[in-house]
Order: C-alpha cells, then structure tokens, then sequence
C-alpha cells in the first residue's frame, strides 16, 4: 500500500498520475479508482496499490482518498 496524492487527472481522457509520498510518480485509470466514480480531483490525498500495467511500466490502482 502507498500513500501519496494525485498530481493531475484528465477527466476527458479517462487518465492521470499519482505521486507517492516517496516522490515516484504512477500513472492511472479512471477505471483504477476503487469507488466507481471514474473521477478524481488533482490534490487529493490518496492511498493505492501498484501493479505491472501496459506498456512495461507501473501503474497505481485502488485508488481511494485518505481518511
């Protein structure tokens, strides 16, 4: 589990990035936030999983605010 915040979100296309409190930046999936929302505004403070994407890159899922 990571925690960190979302960085920016393209709500047009559906993607975005997250940063990790470590300072590494992931990108994501509207369909990767763990409420079904499929939006998510930037500066949200965020917990999240990573995973193995596309591409050969990591990726954040699960992601849900910070309580």
């Amino acid at each position: 589990m990571y925690f960190g915040s979302v960085l920016e979100f393209d709500e047009a296309k559906g993607f975005g990035t997250v940063k990790s409190e470590e300072g590494q930046e992931y990108f994501f999936h509207c369909t990767a936030i763990a409420d079904g929302s499929r939006t998510i505004e930037p500066g949200t403070d965020v917990v999240f999983e990573v995973v193995a994407g596309r591409r050969g890159r990591w990726e954040a899922t699960l992601l849900r605010p910070r309580v």
